[in-house]
């Protein structure tokens, strides 16, 4: 695996997964794939009480792979994308997502799916994807259950970053440290006191318990927004322009349909 990388901590009972792909730790495909046959390893992986997500470098992730949201590679790309989502939802196994830096698109979703984020100062999030008009279909259903409709309606539909400290004033971001090294320090700790204690096999019932909406509404609605993505949006103009426009790093000229 050259994308990510994996460290068992504890006794193997956490999993910690680093996004390992240059400066940006870009969600692309080959990512997406190595992530999702480590989630298959876990599945014969009872010990397990913890999986943790970071970005290798000075940030989070900085999305999915745009080129790969043309309309010849977008259902492939999205398919796989979603596949980690249910996965994750499958295994219920308590997760964490540590941010520093940049936390964007994809990247977020990721964060999104985790029961817990903690985040340092430098950490900015955002679901820029209406910019490039296009539209995030995890997030459209998570955010909504995370931080209420309000809330999630300003970050889908304007496109802005936020950050660490007013992801924490919404309720999206459980913890904010000074810098990435506290941080480290700080879920260390946490890790000792708030899940090392407890039974694996207990942890995993307790997600399925609280996340019991949660994973109704993700189970329902996210093929629903999949199919309105590569059914009706791709087939837009605006959709196929704004992506091109990004990739050929000018302004995008919209027709408004």
């Amino acid at each position: 695996m050259k994308k990510i990388k994996l460290i068992y901590h504890h006794s193997n009972t956490v999993a910690q997964i680093i996004l390992n792909d240059g400066k940006g730790n870009v969600l692309d495909y080959v990512m997406m794939e190595e992530l999702q046959a480590l989630f298959d390893e876990f599945k014969n992986k009872p010990q397990l009480k913890l999986i943790t997500f970071e970005g290798e470098g000075k940030h989070f992730s900085f999305g999915a792979s745009v080129e790969e949201h043309q309309k010849e590679f977008a259902e492939a790309m999205l398919k796989g994308f979603h596949r980690l989502f249910f996965s994750l939802r499958d295994l219920a196994i308590p997760t964490a997502a540590k941010v520093s830096g940049q936390c964007l698109g994809g990247g977020m979703e990721l964060a999104l799916m985790c029961n817990f984020i903690f985040a340092d100062k430098t950490a900015m999030f955002g679901q820029p994807e209406i910019i490039l008009g296009v539209f995030p279909p995890p997030a459209s259903i998570i955010l909504p259950e995370k931080i209420g409709l309000a809330q999630a309606e300003a970050l889908v539909l304007t496109g802005k970053s936020i950050s660490a400290n007013e992801a924490k004033s919404i309720g999206l971001v459980n913890h904010v440290s000074d810098d990435k090294t506290n941080l480290n320090s700080w879920i260390d700790e946490w890790i000792v006191e708030y899940i090392l204690p407890k039974s694996a096999s207990s942890l995993r019932y307790g997600v399925k318990a609280v996340r019991a909406k949660f994973n109704h509404v993700l189970s329902n609605f996210l093929p629903q927004l999949e199919t309105q993505y590569l059914q009706q949006l791709m087939q837009s103009h605006d959709a196929n322009e704004g992506i091109a426009s990004f990739i050929e790093k000018r302004k995008p000229v919209w027709e408004n349909n």
